[in-house]
């Protein structure tokens, strides 16, 4: 269960970095391409606390 949370949380600790750049850039960005940037938040944010986590390795 600890893992589960740990992974939970780092990965919300990168998506809200990552929102503070999403939001300095929203003035220029088009719809599609905030859904996109969402996309590659979620989905660093996953690989990031999984290589800190060392799921990553086998």
């Amino acid at each position: 269960m600890g893992g589960v949370l740990t992974t939970s949380v780092l990965t919300g600790v990168f998506c809200a970095l990552f929102t503070v750049v999403v939001g300095w850039l929203t003035d220029t960005l088009s719809m599609t391409l905030l859904i996109v940037l969402s996309f590659v938040s979620g989905f660093c944010g996953s690989l990031v606390a999984q290589l800190i986590q060392g799921k990553g390795r086998r």
